[in-house]
């Protein structure tokens, strides 16, 4: 690994600190991640940026402290809490998803052809609105700390996500969905929270949970906004006398998930500790600041590397995402599987639940065993098997033999409950962010930069995919297959960029000391 290994210094107490929260090794040779965020940020945070190799400590006082920072329990009722707000974003983003169409065709009057771009535009304004302003979240969380910045993003995201179902005009929802968009600072504050609450042993098991929540927000918005909109035409007989519905007929869902914002706010305001440790600046240390720029982040060791394969990874996730609803419901004939709205609903619900099992029971021990390199390394090399088993049940459809119908109901699901193992590298790749973080104290910065190009490729990348899927079935380029061609070569990329990933920070501490 290229990046600095941060030397150890004492704080104002005398006790021997792990250098910016990052460093103590662990006994356990397969342990391949670094101790996130735990300590008090000393002197020592000030060298993190210099591409030299660090040290070790002077002497061997401390030991005993690292290891008993190394066993420190993770603080479960902490890290649920901040799940729970976790969930609040992916909510907010998807439970427009069910009605957004009808609503702009009511509140515009706009010929049917046009929805769609209408409602691909108010999609896609909150994934670019958050990129704009993610940056600015995360150094805000750097510099005044972390729970302010996740409460008053909680707070507008839920205001804003609850005004959105009143509006009335297409410029209306324009406007609060970019408001949505602008307060979605809650993602980038709540990852470096959970880091900072985690050490090398639990921080797979926390960010396993963490990415759980997130899918578990994907889950529910669509339900929530799919069962609650309009209510008075869904069940005349509860809401059909209520004139404020009839008024606003997508206002129920919109407050119900805000509603739900305001319990994440109000726990995280109460029970929520603050993560963010301050020492005061030493007049002799310029450097301890923390307000380095983007461009020397950038150009921290190994950073460059693992933020391009991050988003190397969320390109397949949601090329993938945007294609595989499309690609089950197109006719075998033009190259999909051509379910019906049940079978994709179970298929959804297979892919979840399965999702859900690689997450919680598998990940966290293989974390442990590969280290978060070697489980994306492991995903990289799955993802173009993966996507070549797509067409290769459609061939097995297009063939219509009895035998071939069974293998394919066989074949299908099976893949598809084990191929969404790669599922774990999004959670791997987090914990290579975390583990390549020059300092502590720009965690939340780096975080923001790597989710501001994330939140970039989310407003582009299902139009992309889906228009490139369409072009391929409507042509039937290469049979109707040419997505999923593009998807293997994308997916073979992705195995290249992670044997470039920088060794994990213990490994690299381990051959700095066989050179001594």
């Amino acid at each position: 690994m290229v990046a600095t290994t941060p030397g150890k210094d004492r704080n104002h107490t005398g006790r021997q600190q792990p250098a910016a929260g990052l460093g103590d090794e662990s006994d356990d040779v397969n342990e391949t991640t670094a101790l996130l965020g735990s300590g008090t940020a000393t002197r020592a945070d000030v060298r993190t940026l210099d591409p030299a190799v660090g040290s070790t400590p002077p002497d061997g006082d401390g030991a005993d402290d690292n290891d008993d920072d190394e066993e420190r329990p993770l603080p479960k009722l902490q890290v649920l809490l901040l799940c729970y707000a976790r969930a609040i974003e992916p909510l907010a983003f998807f439970s427009i998803f069910p009605y957004v169409n009808q609503m702009v065709q009511n509140n515009g009057d706009v010929a049917d052809s046009d929805v769609g771009f209408y409602s691909g535009v108010i999609e896609s304004l909150f994934s670019l609105t958050q990129a704009i302003v993610m940056i600015f979240w995360g150094r805000a969380a750097d510099r005044v700390g972390r729970k302010p910045v996740l409460v008053f993003s909680l707070l507008g995201v839920t205001a804003a996500t609850g005004l959105f179902g009143l509006a009335k005009t297409i410029p209306q929802m324009i406007l609060f969905r970019c408001l949505a968009g602008v307060f979605a600072g809650t993602i980038v504050t709540i990852r470096t929270m959970v880091a900072e609450h985690s050490t090398s042993k639990t921080q797979a098991r926390a960010f396993s949970w963490f990415a759980f929540s997130g899918n578990l927000g994907i889950f529910l918005g669509p339900l929530l906004g799919g069962a609650l909109a309009d209510p008075v035409h869904q069940y005349p007989r509860a809401f059909g006398a209520v004139q404020f519905f009839k008024d606003y007929p997508y206002a129920l869902s919109s407050l119900v998930v805000a509603a739900v914002g305001v319990t994440a706010t109000l726990s995280t305001a109460c029970f929520v500790q603050e993560t963010l440790k301050k020492e005061p600046a030493s007049d002799d240390s310029p450097a301890q600041r923390s307000d380095t720029s983007m461009w020397q982040l950038l150009k921290s060791p190994g950073v460059g590397m693992v933020i391009y394969t991050y988003g190397h990874i969320m390109v397949l996730a949601y090329a993938y995402t945007a294609v595989i609803p499309v690609f089950w419901f197109t006719p075998v004939h033009l190259g999909g599987y051509g379910f019906t709205p049940l079978q994709i609903s179970l298929m959804m619900g297979l892919n979840g639940a399965a999702q859900a099992a690689w997450l919680l029971l598998i990940f966290p021990p293989l974390q442990h065993r590969i280290g978060s390199n070697g489980v994306i390394r492991l995903c990289a090399s799955a993802y173009p098997v993966f996507f070549l088993c797509c067409p290769i049940g459609n061939v097995l459809l297009r063939a219509g033999t009895e035998a071939s119908l069974k293998a394919f109901w066989i074949f299908m699901p099976v893949i598809l409950a084990v191929g969404c193992g790669v599922s774990m590298s999004f959670t791997a790749i987090q914990l290579a962010i975390n583990d390549i973080s020059p300092s502590p104290r720009v965690l939340g910065t780096l975080n923001a930069l790597a989710l501001t190009g994330v939140s970039g490729l989310r407003a582009f990348c299902p139009a992309l995919f889906t228009s490139i899927f369409a072009l391929g079935a409507r042509t039937q380029l290469a049979g109707g297959y040419a997505i999923w061609i593009l998807l293997v070569l994308l997916a073979s990329g992705l195995s290249l960029a992670a044997r470039f990933l920088p060794e994990p920070r213990e490994a690299r501490k381990r051959r700095n000391d066989q050179e001594r």
